[in-house]
């Protein structure tokens, strides 16, 4: 406990810039409810948006039919979120970069897909979906609420309710009909 405190100070006490990069990395930003910088999120957003794009890709080849058509929404709205993003970037409201490949964590999950098939395709992509979601809700409502950039603000405020829905809807991937069946 006394590591986390020191931990924790430590990351407080380091420059802003350096705090809000590191404190989002590791989480403490989220746990603590904090906003992230805009570069965070920013980069955050475009790396979240590549990889719900490309894993549904997958799914719409290698998932059933409840993830095939998941799969089709997701790629339908993280590609009108990915579009909305670059614009504000690419207008000047927005001053940050917007990365261009996956990060390797995001990387790692995405081939561990291309390479699973059947129920372990499904189980990883699911619990993907699940664990993605609830990161971005968490990231959209921290911007919305304590951005410094009020147009990025005003934005993950308008999203926040179609990740909201998409998080209801990835939790009830997998999760069969139960008419009929004792539990």
């Amino acid at each position: 406990m006394k590591r986390a405190v020191i931990a924790l100070a430590c990351v407080l006490l380091a420059s802003p810039a350096l705090a809000q990069s590191l404190g989002e990395k590791t989480g403490v930003n989220s746990a603590l409810g904090v906003a992230p910088a805009t570069a965070d999120f920013v980069k955050e957003v475009a790396v979240s948006d590549m990889f719900e794009i490309e894993s549904s890709k997958l799914a719409a080849q290698k998932g059933n039919a409840q993830e095939k058509s998941f799969a089709q929404q997701m790629i339908t709205d993280h590609t009108k979120t990915s579009t909305e993003l670059k614009g504000l970037v690419g207008d000047g409201k927005v001053q940050a970069t917007l990365p261009t490949a996956l990060d390797s964590s995001h990387q790692s999950k995405l081939d561990k897909l291309k390479n699973a098939s059947g129920k372990d395709f499904s189980s990883d992509y699911n619990s993907y979906q699940v664990s993605a979601h609830e990161d971005a809700v968490s990231l959209f409502e921290r911007y919305a609420k304590g951005g410094d950039n009020s147009a990025l603000k005003d934005w993950a405020g308008k999203t926040l309710p179609a990740l909201k829905h998409h998080l209801d809807m990835a939790k009830e991937l997998g999760k069969a009909p139960s008419v009929g069946q004792s539990k």
